[in-house]
Formats: structure tokens, C-alpha cells, sequence
């Protein structure tokens, strides 16, 4: 049964015990499984796929030995492919009343099975998340300060935006940020945002992976060197990173025949700002389709791997970006 985003808040899951949650739109999934951790009750368990695959015994006994008097139990299989298919497959037809599992997937085609499964059974809820725009971002934001009666200009919103890199949930945050700090304030400027968010050294991270996705070694070398990067900021680089990566990506993709770097960057949805076209022509010409897709994939390897070593998580990122500077 598929389930648009802006109808879950108006659906009860009461009989449903299986939920997949696709997309490359990790703020939106967030939000999306946090709201259903609210509505359901009971403990939350956090699995990644690979666990459960290695010892799928552990995983049903999870599931199935239990007794009357157990707890509800929310079930979150986190990075989920197709590999998990056939181990959902055998179980939803199975007795897990007082256990929801929740499946939350990158990019799922048309040709998934675990999609077609999911789209195809009422029992079971899929929910599709697609990437935000820039305009669904500065609603997120406006929504924000029209519902705390803040006042603020229409710039300082697009800066806001702008400097979130597409992230929801990087905004999410930001916004939080804001509105302990406003209180009982009616207004906020350019000045106290900047003050409070981490915009000033989004910008650097901005620039930090825009000079290496343009292969400049160089000064990417002199900006780690310079910039007071903190521990926290590695998973934020590298996000920043994927983002940009994807971007280069999908202009490949909508790329049809001889159309010109310039055309493409010029129709390209969400609009690149004009400042910004110059630098991603530079990214286009360094970069193919097929190595593209290989960086992508390094990137998630790296923040999986940074994810379990952050003791060297700033370090291991800054090799990694500079390296990617002197990718050929």
C-alpha cells in the first residue's frame, strides 16, 4: 500500500506492522520514522541490514520468542537493499502483532522487488521520498517562523536555505537552534542568525568541497590547513559531499545528446544559483558519469566506516576529500 508523504499524519497504522520508507531523502525518512516511533508504543531497536543477514537466526528469534507478557517493540532496519528481500519476504505473512518494522532504503527502481512487494499488499505501507527543492525548503522555513510569530526577511530565509546544501534535516536542526534562542523575540536578523547557526562555517565546508570536486589539490590542501574544522563537522563534510556528487550525477543523467555543459547547468531543477554554475561546469568537465558514481559509492563506505572510528573520523575525512582532489 503506497503512502504519500503529507497523508501519513491523517492515517492510522494500527493494523499495519511493516513499513518501508525509500528514498535519498534522508531528512524527509527522519522525520517520517520519528513520527511513527511517536504513534506507536514500545522499546526501539536500531539494526542495520547486514546484521540481521549474518545472523538471521538472532533476527527471528527476535521476532517470534516472545511472550505474553513482552512489550511492544519498534524494529528500525536501517541501509536496506534488495538483500533483505527474501527475509521479509518469509515473515510478513507471520504472527508479529506487538512488533512494527520499519525499513528505511536508499533508491528503490521500479524493477525492487522489495518495492513491488510493499506496493503490491495492503498490509504492508511503502512510503516514496523524493529529494526537496529549494522552494520546499524556504516553505519548511517560512511555515517555521509563521508558526512562532518571528519576523524575518525573505533573504535571510534563501541564505538559510541556501547554505543547508538541500539537507531537511541539516535545516531541521538549524531551526531548532533558532528557536531556543529566540524565546519570546518577534524578530531575528542576518546578524544573530549567522551568530547562532553554523553558517559561517557551512560556507567554508561549501568551499572546502566544491575546490576538491573541482580537483584543485592545491587549495584544497590550504583550506584543511586553514579552516578550524571541528570532530562533528566530518559527517557534515561528507554529506555536503554526497549532495554535490549527486548533483553532478543527475545532470549526467538528464544530459540528452549534444546538449552543452552550459544548457544543462542553465535548466537544471533546482535552480543552481548563478554564482555557483562556473564552479559545477568546472566539476562537470572533471568528472565522468562512471567515476561519479564510483565517488558516491566511496562516500557512503566512508561515512559508514567514520561512523564506527570517530576517534580519527576529521582525519580520515580530510584524507578522503583531499584525495578525491587528486582523483584521475
Amino acid at each position: 500500500m503506497i503512502i504519500k508523504t503529507f497523508e501519513i499524519n491523517k492515517k492510522k497504522f494500527d493494523n499495519q506492522n511493516f513499513f518501508l520508507i525509500y528514498g535519498d531523502n534522508e531528512g524527509l525518512k527522519n522525520e517520517i520514522i520519528n513520527n511513527l516511533k511517536q504513534n506507536f508504543n514500545g522499546t526501539v531497536e536500531n539494526l542495520d541490514e547486514t546484521e540481521i543477514i549474518k545472523n538471521l537466526e538472532l533476527f527471528y528469534e527476535k521476532l517470534f520468542n516472545q511472550s505474553l507478557f513482552d512489550k511492544e517493540k519498534i524494529i528500525i532496519i536501517n541501509r536496506c537493499s534488495e538483500k533483505i528481500y527474501e527475509t521479509i519476504d518469509n515473515i510478513v505473512e507471520k504472527s508479529v502483532s506487538n512488533i512494527k518494522i520499519i525499513l528505511n532504503a536508499n533508491i528503490l527502481d521500479k524493477k525492487s522487488k522489495l518495492r513491488s512487494l510493499f506496493e503490491k499488499d495492503k498490509k504492508l505501507v511503502i512510503i516514496p521520498t523524493y529529494k526537496d527543492t529549494s522552494l520546499t525548503l524556504v516553505e519548511i522555513a517560512k511555515k517555521f517562523f509563521y508558526n512562532y510569530k518571528i519576523s524575518i526577511s525573505q533573504e535571510t530565509i534563501n541564505l538559510l536555505v541556501n547554505r543547508c546544501n538541500g539537507d531537511r534535516g541539516y535545516l531541521n536542526m538549524e531551526l531548532d537552534k533558532i528557536f531556543v534562542y529566540v524565546k519570546d523575540k518577534k524578530n531575528i536578523n542576518l546578524e544573530e542568525i549567522y551568530k547562532l547557526t553554523n553558517l559561517a562555517e557551512n560556507f567554508s565546508i561549501n568551499e572546502l568541497v566544491d575546490t576538491s570536486l573541482s580537483k584543485n589539490s592545491q587549495k584544497t590542501s590550504e583550506i584543511i590547513n586553514e579552516s578550524n574544522y571541528k570532530s562533528e563537522d566530518g559527517i557534515l563534510i561528507l554529506r555536503t559531499l554526497l549532495q554535490k556528487a549527486k548533483r553532478l550525477l543527475n545532470l549526467y543523467e538528464v544530459q540528452d545528446g549534444n546538449v552543452s555543459f552550459d544548457s544543462l547547468i542553465n535548466d537544471y531543477k533546482p535552480q543552481i544559483f548563478w554564482k555557483d554554475k562556473p564552479i559545477v561546469r568546472k566539476q562537470l568537465e572533471n568528472w565522468s558519469k562512471s567515476k561519479i558514481k564510483d565517488l558516491i559509492v566511496n562516500i557512503n563506505k566512508t561515512e559508514i566506516f567514520l561512523k564506527k572510528n570517530s576517534s580519527i573520523g576529521l582525519m580520515l575525512v580530510f584524507n578522503f576529500i583531499y584525495e578525491t582532489s587528486n582523483n584521475n
